[in-house]
C-alpha cells in the first residue's frame, strides 16, 4: 500500500469512527427522567391551593338564553363569498355547503337540542380537581354477569375533535359479547382546556404534561394499572404515559402511531429507497413516496403552524363566533377523513358522518368557549422546554399496538417505531379511514383493540 493509500485508509477509518460514535450517540436510550406529578397549573399562588379530591357528578345542561343566542348569530350570517367556479373544498370551506350546514344547525339541530342534551347525557359526567384544575371526564362502567373480567381502558381525544369522538364506540367496549371473554370500563376525559376541562392558567401544560395530568385522574377514579386508546394528541399523550409509566400502562393502542428521534428521520429516507425490505408491498403506499406524503402534510397543516406560534389570535376570531368556528373546525373532518374529498362539493361530510355528530363536537367548543384554550397545546408541544425532553428517545416496554388506517395525516413504518416502541405486538393496517377513527370506524377501532387485549389476557 503506498502512502496516499495509507492516508487514504486512515482518513476513511477515523470518518467511519466519527460516524459511528455520533449513530451511537444518536441511538442511544434515555431513562424516565424525575417527574413532578403535583405541578400545579391553576390560577394564582400554589400556597393558596388545596385540592378538592371529591368527584362530582355533572350534566350537560344550557339554559334557553344561551340557545337563543347562538340561533340569532346563526341568522346574522356575513356575506360569504362564493367558491371559485369549478371547485369544491380545494380553496378550504366551500361556502356554498357552509350556508347548508348553517340553515340545518340554526333549524333542524338547535330545534331539537333538549335531544342533544339528553345524547350527551346518555354517559355519566363527572368533575374533579387535578394540579390545580378541575378536569372534565365520563366514566361508563359496564354491566356484566358475575366472573366477567372488567379491565379500564382510558380513551384520549384530540383536536380538533372531543369527547363526542367516542360516543359511538363506547357502548360496544362496555358491552360484553362473544367475541371477547372481558369487558371495558372506560374513563374519557376532555382533555386540559377542552370542553367542560378546565384550562391551564401557567405555561407549560405540553402533551408531556398533561399525561402527568391524565395519570393522577386514573388513580382518582381508582385505576392504578389500565389500558389506554388515544389518537391525534390522545396518542402522543397515551405514548408519553406509556413511556412515563412503564410499570402502570397495561396496554396502549393508538391510531396515530409515530415517534421523533434523531434516527426516525433517516431510517426513514433509508427505507424508501426499497420499501419493500420494510413492509409488505401492498401497504406501500401508506408511506411512500416521501416526496408525496411531505406535500400532503404541508397541505393540510398550515393550522398548526399558526396554533403552535399564535393560537391566542386565532383563537380571538374563532371564539364566540360559530360560523367561523364550524368552517374552521368541520373542514378537518373533510380533508382528513380523505384528502379526495377535497374535490367534492359536499366535503364528502356525509359519507361517514351525520351533521348532528359534527354539530355536537363544534357545540361543545361553543357552548364552553375552549377554542383558543384547545389550541395551545401546539404551542407548548413545540416549545423548546417540551421538544429537548426527547420523551420518544427513552422506550417503552409496555405492549403497544398500532392501528395505521389508509388516509391517516402520518404514519411511520414499524422499523422506525420499534425504536421507542421495543414491545410493539400488533401492528394492522386498514384499506379505509381517517383520522378520527373511533367517529368514523367504530366498529373496525373497537375490533382491533379488542384483538390486542385479547392478546395481552
Amino acid at each position: 500500500m503506498g502512502f496516499l493509500g495509507k492516508v487514504f485508509f486512515v482518513v476513511i477509518s477515523l470518518s467511519s469512527a466519527v460516524v459511528y460514535k455520533q449513530y451511537r450517540e444518536l441511538a442511544a436510550p434515555q431513562s424516565v427522567p424525575d417527574l413532578n406529578l403535583r405541578q400545579y397549573w391553576g390560577p394564582g399562588d400554589v400556597k393558596q391551593y388545596k385540592e378538592d379530591t371529591s368527584i362530582k357528578p355533572f350534566k350537560v345542561t344550557y339554559d334557553k338564553p344561551v340557545i337563543e343566542k347562538l340561533r340569532a348569530k346563526l341568522e346574522d350570517v356575513p356575506t360569504l363569498t362564493p367558491p371559485l367556479e369549478g371547485t369544491a373544498f380545494e380553496y378550504g370551506f366551500n361556502t356554498n355547503r357552509l350556508k347548508e350546514i348553517i340553515k340545518y344547525w340554526r333549524t333542524t339541530y338547535l330545534g331539537k337540542w333538549d335531544e342533544r342534551e339528553q345524547f350527551f347525557n346518555q354517559f355519566p359526567h363527572f368533575h374533579t380537581q387535578i394540579q390545580g384544575l378541575k378536569i372534565h371526564y365520563i366514566h361508563v362502567k359496564p354491566k356484566v354477569p358475575v366472573g366477567t373480567k372488567v379491565l379500564p381502558l382510558l380513551l384520549l381525544h384530540g383536536w380538533p375533535g372531543s369527547v363526542r369522538e367516542f360516543y359511538e364506540i363506547i357502548p360496544k367496549l362496555t358491552t360484553k359479547s362473544n367475541d371477547k371473554n372481558f369487558v371495558f370500563e372506560v374513563i374519557v376525559p376532555s382533555l386540559p382546556g377542552y370542553g367542560w376541562s378546565q384550562a391551564s392558567s401557567k405555561k407549560g401544560l405540553s402533551p408531556s404534561a398533561v399525561a402527568i395530568v391524565m395519570k393522577n385522574l386514573m388513580t382518582r377514579v381508582g385505576f392504578n394499572k389500565f389500558y389506554i386508546q388515544g389518537g391525534d394528541w390522545g396518542s402522543l399523550i397515551g405514548n408519553y404515559m406509556a413511556t412515563y409509566f412503564q410499570e402502570d400502562v397495561l396496554g396502549v393502542h393508538l391510531n396515530m402511531c409515530s415517534i421523533q428521534t434523531p434516527m426516525s428521520w433517516p431510517k426513514t429516507m433509508l427505507a424508501s429507497l426499497k420499501p419493500s425490505l420494510f413492509i409488505e408491498e401492498k401497504y406501500t403506499d401508506y408511506y411512500f413516496p416521501l416526496s408525496t406524503k411531505f406535500c400532503d402534510i404541508i397541505e393540510e397543516t398550515g393550522y398548526m403552524h399558526i396554533q403552535a406560534t399564535k393560537p391566542d389570535t386565532i383563537g380571538s376570531v374563532l371564539q364566540g363566533n360559530p360560523i367561523g368556528l364550524a368552517a374552521y373546525i368541520i373542514e378537518k373532518f373533510s380533508t382528513w377523513t380523505n384528502p379526495a374529498y377535497r374535490n367534492l362539493a359536499d366535503g364528502g361530510l356525509e359519507k361517514y358522518f351525520t351533521l348532528d355528530a359534527l354539530l355536537d363536537n363544534i357545540m361543545i367548543y361553543y357552548l364552553t368557549d375552549s377554542i383558543t384554550t384547545s389550541q395551545r397545546i401546539y404551542a407548548e408541544a413545540f416549545a423548546a422546554d417540551e421538544m429537548k425532553k426527547e420523551v420518544d428517545r427513552i422506550p417503552t416496554t409496555v405492549p403497544a399496538a398500532c392501528a395505521k388506517f389508509r388516509y391517516e395525516l402520518l404514519q411511520q413504518i414499524d422499523w422506525v417505531l420499534k425504536d421507542h416502541f421495543t414491545n410493539l405486538v400488533q401492528s394492522n393496517h386498514f384499506d379505509d379511514g381517517g383520522h378520527f377513527a373511533a367517529m368514523q370506524l367504530p366498529e373496525v377501532l373497537y375490533k382491533d383493540v379488542v384483538k390486542f387485549v385479547a392478546s395481552l389476557q
